[in-house]
């Protein structure tokens, strides 16, 4: 038998967050993470943009607005302590018409009650920050946006979490629970708390133990495609203005650590959770469950579903996909980009009622167990403050410390 005090299910960067902030509150405390791959961040925490975000597109009394500001400032800190490479490359968010002025200014008045910088330029302006930026009469300029590389950020903390002691179980998938016993595919595994973190499956788990039951994950899948002419035709990261009634960003570029360019991501209906290419992961039970829910949404529009669906499968051709990123800035070689990058998937949580995608973090739990269900993006961003906040809703449902 494996005991542990507290168990982590998912070694992604929410799981890797929450172990170290229990190792800094109760370093006599034993944590182990369970995670069903070879290594930690395989999934979203490792196939992510990288970009710290600043915290001007979440309302102020969201849970988005409060984490993103401190997880920027707190992941900074993270990476300039232990060596990680960051790149202060800012952000531009530039309208193309007339009619994307309005989404400027709901998003400096959010920048405003958040307490973040964001700055007004005019189509001069910016100019200084990148010349190829393309705009309508204004910009925003966001200089606390930064870059960097997330695979580096999560195999520090898996490496300071294992000096602190944690115990990392690595090809060990969970199966299912009874009272305080967790079955893996290797072994079983008792605890006295257990934290669920495990991203795509993360709503199952909690269904297991009788939390999330209004909810269920719905995957999108996130493509970039790599500049490879050359890392200088872009100088920062060039966002458009968002749609807010959804929680997608739209394609845009980015500027990766090592000064590379980028454009995406997509935000294509998955039809099953790890449908990353071709038949990888596929799970008949999910595909049924997955394409019943899309249906739904698409026969009722919900938030417009069928628009947003029909626009994001024309971005599988190359063509189409460059053709957006082209409206952001002066010019770009359309030739100039490589094949498509190793995709990512979001896994985003839909209210089974209302048929709406949930726009905020969401957590459920009680004194024995805690399910972490939306944790989406900028949840790499908000991962430290986001872990703190996990962490005392924990100790508050039990009534304080196991150790």
């Amino acid at each position: 038998m494996n005991k542990f005090d507290y168990i982590i299910i998912g070694g992604g960067i929410i799981g890797l967050t929450i172990a170290r902030e229990l190792k800094k509150r109760e370093p006599r405390s034993t944590v182990c993470v369970l995670e069903k791959e070879a290594d930690v961040a395989a999934h979203a925490s490792g196939r992510n943009s990288g970009v710290l975000h600043a915290g001007f597109y979440y309302t102020a009394n969201s849970l988005k607005a409060k984490f993103t500001k401190e997880g920027n400032q707190a992941m900074r800190a993270y990476c300039q302590q232990h060596g990680l490479r960051i790149n202060e490359c800012g952000k531009l968010v530039v309208a193309r018409d007339e009619s994307e002025l309005a989404g400027l200014e709901e998003l400096k008045r959010r920048a405003d009650n958040n307490g973040v910088e964001l700055i007004w330029l005019d189509e001069g302006d910016i100019e200084v920050i990148d010349p190829n930026a393309r705009t309508f009469r204004k910009a925003l300029y966001s200089p606390t946006t930064a870059s960097v590389d997330p695979i580096e950020v999560c195999q520090m903390l898996k490496h300071e979490n294992m000096a602190n002691g944690v115990d990392f179980r690595f090809h060990t998938r969970y199966r299912k629970h009874r009272d305080d016993l967790i079955f893996t595919s290797a072994g079983t595994y008792q605890f006295k708390y257990l934290i669920n973190a495990a991203g795509l499956y993360a709503d199952s788990i909690a269904h297991d133990f009788g939390f999330g039951v209004s909810y269920t994950i719905i995957p999108f899948k996130g493509m970039y495609l790599k500049y490879t002419k050359n890392k200088t035709d872009v100088a920062t990261n060039i966002y458009p203005v968002p749609n807010l009634g959804n929680p997608f960003l739209g394609v845009h570029y980015t500027k990766t650590v090592d000064g590379s360019i980028k454009i995406g991501p997509t935000a294509i209906p998955a039809f099953w959770r790890e449908n990353y290419s071709g038949l990888h992961g596929f799970r008949l039970k999910e595909f049924i469950q997955i394409v019943g829910y899309e249906a739904k949404l698409f026969a009722t529009n919900s938030f417009n579903f069928r628009r947003l669906a029909l626009e994001e499968m024309r971005k599988y051709i190359k063509s189409s996909f460059i053709g957006l990123g082209m409206s952001l800035v002066q010019h770009i070689d359309p030739q100039g980009f490589g094949p498509f990058l190793r995709a990512g998937i979001r896994a985003q949580l839909l209210h089974k009622e209302t048929l709406e995608l949930v726009q905020d973090f969401v957590i459920e739990g009680d004194q024995y167990s805690m399910h972490v269900l939306n944790a989406v993006s900028p949840a790499f961003t908000c991962s430290m403050p986001f872990a703190v906040y996990v962490v005392d809703q924990m100790m508050e449902l039990r009534g304080g410390a196991i150790s």
